[in-house]
């Protein structure tokens, strides 16, 4: 779908508004266009914010995601995508899930100090750990910052499995260490990848990398011999759907072992945020895609039905389904993630200086 031009566009940014905080008493209104609240509602630059946590490495009892471990070295995300489920959780930070999610980040430098800790507790058994289940540990900041590098020394150290998710090709600047991982079963990485249309891409996605370049990461990857998976998510009826099958067959054909996906789901904030956004940035069509996504849970554009707010049911999510599972069948016949090895993991406790 070719995008449509509007003058009032925020251009490199997802977000077009700063939602109301819920946690918040008060919110900035602009009651007169000289007003001082002005600034607050401008596509201003980056900032970033450091937090010290005393732990880590989350785990999640969803249903969906039952005993998840994942690690978030950043909070926020200036890829600015605009159906990201995690813009909701920035609220806890007392920011907005909108403008403010891609603009105000948050750093968590002690990260790999607190992973050491956390692998060196008494009786630890390893699982594989999630890098990162919420935002990209790979978005911009980290080129200068280097905290997911450090973590991957890390888990290299301790011959602990870890799982990647990203949609930036700054991932190959640790190709030494994910290969050295891949070849004792220790890594996977799983790109993220739902158009390759370039045009919807910069409107989605405004600061993330190019639908080829995420393609030339899979075969980089897959040459060296590190095990990745293509996530076609979010699926976004009317807008990305039927792209399901051409995605999975570009990143089969360049490597990649196999596929996921999830369907578009606008809880909290985030129906407020794609609304506001996909009128400006496809006003034909905004309410054609807004209803599909609606048909998709249950007559909501919000939706925390289990089993349901991330595949979706009713005939349009069963089309959907089914081309995704066609693609599969297709594309990826025969080909597996290879299992995580969990007997190499080697404890440090007490046996030698932290690297931190």
């Amino acid at each position: 779908m070719a995008h449509e031009d509007n003058a009032e566009f925020f251009k490199g940014r997802g977000a077009q508004v700063n939602t109301h905080n819920k946690f918040l008493k008060n919110k900035y209104v602009l009651d007169e266009i000289e007003g001082l609240d002005e600034p607050c509602l401008e596509n201003s630059h980056t900032q970033f914010f450091e937090e010290t946590p005393k732990n880590i490495v989350s785990t999640s009892n969803s249903p969906d995601l039952s005993h998840m471990f994942s690690i978030n070295p950043y909070q926020g995300c200036e890829h600015g995508c605009i159906y990201c489920y995690a813009r909701n959780s920035h609220e806890y930070y007392g920011f907005s899930a909108g403008l403010d999610f891609e603009r105000k980040i948050i750093v968590k430098r002690n990260a790999p100090e607190l992973l050491e800790k956390y692998f060196n507790k008494k009786n630890y058994q390893p699982v594989p750990i999630i890098l990162s289940g919420n935002t990209d540990c790979y978005q911009p900041i980290e080129r200068k910052l280097k905290i997911t590098r450090a973590m991957l020394q890390l888990f290299l150290k301790y011959k602990h499995p870890v799982s990647i998710i990203t949609k930036n090709n700054l991932v190959l600047r640790d190709m030494d260490i994910l290969s050295e991982m891949a070849q004792m079963n220790l890594a996977h990485v799983n790109v993220s990848l739902n158009s390759l249309n370039e045009q919807l891409r910069q409107k989605l996605e405004p600061r993330t990398v190019t639908a080829s370049g995420r393609l030339a990461v899979i075969e980089k990857l897959s040459q060296k011999g590190v095990p990745v998976r293509i996530m076609v998510a979010p699926i976004i009826p009317g807008l990305n759907s039927n792209e399901v099958p051409d995605i999975i067959k570009a990143a089969a054909d360049r490597g990649a072992l196999s596929a996921g996906f999830t369907l578009v789901r606008l809880n909290g904030s985030i129906a407020e945020i794609f609304t506001d956004w996909v009128h400006k940035a496809f006003p034909d069509s905004a309410e054609k895609v807004l209803n599909m996504i609606k048909a998709c849970h249950g007559g909501n554009l919000n939706d925390s039905n289990y089993g349901r707010r991330m595949s979706g049911d009713g005939h349009i999510a069963n089309s959907i389904h089914q081309l995704y599972r066609m693609a599969c069948v297709r594309f990826l016949a025969g080909r597996e993630m290879p299992p995580y090895n969990l007997t190499l993991f080697t404890p440090k406790s007490g046996k030698q200086t932290s690297m931190f």
